[in-house]
């Protein structure tokens, strides 16, 4: 009889040897240290890099025992910055600590300079580019004005679902938002299947439940819609109503990134996006085209 060990344990183990094999490989010069003459120990001592992160010294050796011990993501932060970690390193870290980086807004490698470019060059069609999470990559002018602006938000608040749910001007520029909101949370939900054990699928999750009474009450309904694109009317408060096609198109497999636009489909929507994209941008902190959440 085969006994297969728990996923925690697993996940334990994996941690403890990644977080070993990152120490060894650091010199004391690297991390401003004086390399003392009797130092056996190849790379760091695990008491530096309990100096460097400022944790204890017992705790952080129960970590490379992987002992069951909660590790909070702000020490998951500090380890990584001590140890030198790479954006995939760091992302590998909190994966397997099974936490949400604090600092994941890092741009997703999936959207290129070129689909960049593409995104320019579709203005004033509103388009984005967006992961299965909903999670808003890259857009071009005219669609960060179309339901909100986008260049005032923080990375991580571009999100169609969190803006869905939360944001005032969004979901005044949303004509019947209550189905809109009813089938993106379905969509949401069949998209979410493939991702139950994800930390950054939980953490949106709880986010939108703690948030929204509303989204509480369309999630227990345990509705699921598969994807696809419908016309729709946005009204924007800018230059009036919008009929527009919503269209999506994968950039790979069905569950990653895709280009969404919004094609207008009559003369006066056209015209209307025009106008829009023309408008003199406000002032801002943030440009009209960031990554965001990876994918």
């Amino acid at each position: 009889m085969t006994t297969v060990a728990p996923e925690s344990d697993v996940r334990r183990h994996e941690l403890a040897d990644f977080l070993r094999s990152r120490r060894e490989r650091i010199t004391p010069e690297q991390v401003g240290l004086v390399r003392g003459r009797r130092r056996r120990t190849p790379g760091l001592r695990r008491e530096e890099v309990a100096q460097l992160s400022a944790v204890g010294v017992t705790w952080y050796t129960w970590l490379e025992q992987a002992r069951a011990i909660q590790v909070s993501p702000q020490v998951l932060d500090a380890l990584a910055r001590a140890l030198l970690l790479d954006p995939s390193e760091r992302a590998h870290l909190f994966a397997l600590a099974d936490s949400t980086d604090p600092a994941s807004h890092t741009p997703c490698t999936s959207v290129t300079p070129a689909l960049r470019a593409m995104l320019d060059q579709l203005d004033p069609i509103p388009a984005c580019v967006q992961n299965s999470r909903y999670d808003i990559l890259a857009y071009n002018t005219t669609y960060g004005r179309l339901l909100c602006d986008l260049d005032r938000l923080k990375p991580e608040e571009r999100n169609c679902m969190w803006l869905a749910f939360t944001n005032p001007d969004w979901r005044a520029a949303v004509v019947d938002l209550p189905e809109v909101n009813r089938t993106m949370a379905a969509k949401f939900r069949a998209s979410m299947a493939e991702h139950l054990a994800e930390p950054t699928w939980k953490a949106l999750l709880a986010r939108l439940e703690a948030a929204s009474a509303e989204f509480r009450e369309i999630w227990a309904r345990h509705e699921v819609v598969g994807p696809g694109g419908k016309a729709k009317y946005i009204f924007n408060a800018q230059v009036g109503l919008l009929h527009l096609e919503h269209t999506n198109l994968w950039l790979g497999p069905a569950a990653g990134p895709r280009l969404v636009t919004y094609v207008p489909l009559d003369e006066e929507s056209r015209e209307r996006l025009v106008r829009l994209g023309s408008l003199r941008s406000p002032d801002t902190t943030a440009p009209a085209v960031e990554g965001a959440l990876a994918s």
